[in-house]
């Protein structure tokens, strides 16, 4: 076997696990067996077969997230540095939360957290010509509207025992997410200005702002932009982003409400169920 038939049954590997793991719903041993603890390009390629195999049952993609963006993140999770995954439509709950008669179900869910966060939906590509730098005016220009979201992060890793190519390879701890209706557009809010409030039956769990998201939310999707385009999948206009987290993720449990009150926007009350 070569090389590199070595390092693609390693990859199949992992994500064999983590499918695995998914739909048995049992969390599996971390993923850096496999693929080592510093292997960027390998924990990547192995989120886009996790990704593939969504794809392959049905599932779109409609935007990414951006994980790890604050240090309350980073500390909760022994990593130094943010990473990013894809967002598919059979990932997005709100429809129904929202509605207020449809709680969310945590039947998919392995040990979900809990965070508030700034989402972006993109009015333009932000796929500037090779050579061209991406700005914060760049990406700012490219905000159609900014959204109140709450993320429900999980993990097929075992007690959230993960290092930074497991939440990497594990489409970046993702699970399900709540996007508000009503945005505001970038000239009516300052992100990195924003504060975050994250209560669960009425008790504040999580607190932070906007200059805790990498000192700005707009920082992170600038960050998000170059990476994607380093990978050779550029954002696109109609992309929804989960910029990262403005304070500690939180667990919960079924019947809890939470409730995410972000400045300048309609507080997000949603119910949870098994």
């Amino acid at each position: 076997m070569t090389s590199q038939d070595s390092a693609a049954s390693t990859i199949e590997a992992a994500v064999a696990r983590l499918l695995r793991a998914q739909s048995d719903g049992v969390p599996c041993a971390p993923v850096r067996d496999l693929i080592g603890t510093d292997d960027l390009p390998a924990a990547y390629a192995v989120q886009q077969g996790l990704v593939r195999a969504r794809l392959a049952g049905g599932a779109t993609v409609v935007g990414r997230k951006i994980g790890a963006t604050s240090e309350a993140v980073q500390r909760q999770l022994g990593v130094d540095q943010p990473d990013f995954g894809y967002l598919l439509d059979d990932m997005d709950v709100s429809a129904g939360a929202l509605a207020g008669a449809d709680p969310i179900s945590m039947r998919t869910l392995l040990q979900p957290r809990v965070e508030g966060e700034v989402a972006f939906v993109l009015g333009r590509d932000v796929d500037p010509p090779d050579g061209a730098e991406i700005t914060l005016e760049t990406v700012r220009d490219a905000v159609e509207v900014a959204l109140p979201a709450l993320e429900i992060v999980d993990s097929r890793i075992a007690d959230w025992a993960i290092g930074f190519t497991d939440t990497v390879a594990d489409n970046a701890s993702s699970g399900l997410f709540v996007v508000g209706r009503d945005g505001l557009a970038l000239d009516e809010l300052e992100p990195r200005d924003v504060t975050m409030s994250l209560t669960i039956n009425g008790e504040e769990r999580s607190s932070g702002n906007g200059a805790a998201c990498l000192g700005d939310p707009l920082e992170a999707l600038r960050w998000l932009a170059v990476q994607a385009q380093r990978f050779g999948d550029p954002l696109r206009a109609g992309h929804l982003i989960l910029s990262g987290a403005l304070g500690p993720f939180v667990p919960f449990a079924p019947g809890d409400r939470v409730v995410a009150t972000i400045s300048g926007f309609a507080p997000l009350s949603v119910q949870f169920e098994e």
